[in-house]
């Protein structure tokens, strides 16, 4: 078949990979000049299950509501009487509630592990170094924390994930970088987890695409798209392309994209953060990566850089930097490796992200035949691409997918998505 896979972000670039290894054409379409320029581009480091907090768990309304108005937080707010923000957030509050915390958790975990197994696969099998590396700690300030954490370490013991709850001596010796003037509860550490540079990784992915045939259209916008009898045409920057199916992997441009079609996805978007510095005294860097349970925010030794991702900005159309977001990547990378880097001088960096209210993808079939999607991984799309990737070629082979597709699908919506 000729796949034309919207986006040449992480997602689409995976999708792309797979659907050329199952002998499909395929051709990527992208609006930027190369691959991995919005979401990919900045998104958290972290690759393994662990990583993936979901914002809708048991106690997120209430942790939102008290970082409101401090000058850090884990949330920017920029449009609060915008009616599709609250219509947003009415959903996820609802997705709060532990039975559906569960249930998209376990959905998160199944798609993630997967995701890890292929990644593994593809080191090995190309020896790729996109500056990997394993261990991974979850830091609580407080005994609160820990204790709203403890449905998500359950589950991770369900899941058979490896994890050891740490107290301040076990953590300081696993990490003995961490500051001494920052005080915290625990840490739950999580050997096998990983961490990477995923812009990297896609440049590289790229390649071994384009060794399997694939062709990279850049600098390409979709205007519309049309399912036809037995294909689908897009309408790209004043001409058309024909194709046997597509993927609309877009990102933050695919509700946009669906919304053409009559798929209006409960999707919003929403800027994540991220920011880079060189190290400075190699020593006082971290060795394993943070994950700082308060502010939801990663920290990651990167090969001669310190990376820190996270905070998410709602109500905001543009790439402005959010000052409160700026503050909070320095706060938390100054609490816990201070003398490392000077992170008031890092390279900030914001982008668009389209979050589902439950924070779990999309991935397959849509109402038409020839028209599949690869949506909705938000700030968690490193950890998820290659998962995703692998399920939806499958899909569009034909085949039998390798594990279960329940609640990753367009299904999970009713009728009304269909």
């Amino acid at each position: 078949m000729r796949v034309a896979v919207i986006g040449g972000g992480v997602i689409g670039v995976c999708t792309a990979y797979y659907l050329a290894s199952a002998g499909h054409e395929v051709a990527v379409i992208e609006r930027y000049g190369n691959v991995a320029q919005e979401a990919s581009f900045g998104n958290l480091d972290l690759m393994g299950p662990s990583g993936l907090r979901l914002w809708a768990s048991p106690g997120a309304p209430g942790r939102v509501l008290s970082m409101l108005f401090r000058p850090e937080s884990s949330f920017a707010f920029s449009a609060r009487f915008e009616p599709a923000m609250w219509r947003w957030l009415k959903r996820s509050i609802s997705e709060s509630a532990l039975t559906r915390y569960k249930q998209n958790q376990q959905r998160l975990y199944r798609l993630s592990s997967y995701s890890q197994e292929l990644m593994q696969h593809l080191v090995q099998t190309h020896d790729l170094d996109f500056q990997q590396r394993s261990s991974m700690m979850i830091m609580f300030r407080t005994a609160k924390e820990l204790e709203m954490a403890l449905p998500f370490m359950e589950l991770l013991g369900e899941f058979g994930c490896r994890n050891e709850l740490l107290d301040i001596d076990a953590a300081r010796q696993l990490e003995p970088a961490l500051s001494g003037d920052t005080t915290f509860h625990s840490a739950l550490h999580v050997p096998d987890d990983w961490a990477g540079n995923c812009p990297l990784f896609v440049r590289q992915l790229k390649t071994l695409a384009q060794d399997k045939g694939v062709n990279f259209h850049f600098n390409c916008e979709v205007q519309t798209i049309r399912p036809e009898p037995g294909g689908v045409s897009l309408q790209i920057d004043n001409r058309q392309i024909d194709a046997d199916a597509i993927v609309i992997a877009a990102g933050s441009d695919s509700p946009r994209l669906l919304k053409g079609l009559g798929i209006n996805l409960p999707a919003y978007p929403v800027k994540v953060y991220s920011a880079s510095t060189a190290i400075q005294e190699f020593e006082l860097a971290p060795q394993t990566s943070l994950f700082d349970d308060t502010y939801r925010v990663a920290l990651t030794r990167l090969g001669k850089r310190i990376r820190i991702a996270g905070c998410a900005e709602l109500g905001s159309s543009n790439l402005d930097l959010h000052q409160k977001a700026i503050n909070t990547l320095v706060r938390v990378a100054d609490d816990w490796f201070p003398n490392a880097a000077n992170y008031r001088t890092a390279n900030f960096w914001t982008g668009p992200v389209a979050m589902l209210p439950e924070g779990v993808p999309l991935l397959g079939a849509t109402r038409y035949t020839n028209v599949f999607v690869n949506v909705g991984q938000g700030s968690a799309s490193w950890a998820l691409a290659a998962g995703s990737g692998k399920l939806v070629a499958d899909m569009i082979s034909g085949r039998r997918t390798e594990i279960d597709t329940d609640g990753l699908t367009l299904t999970r919506y009713g009728d009304r998505m269909r």
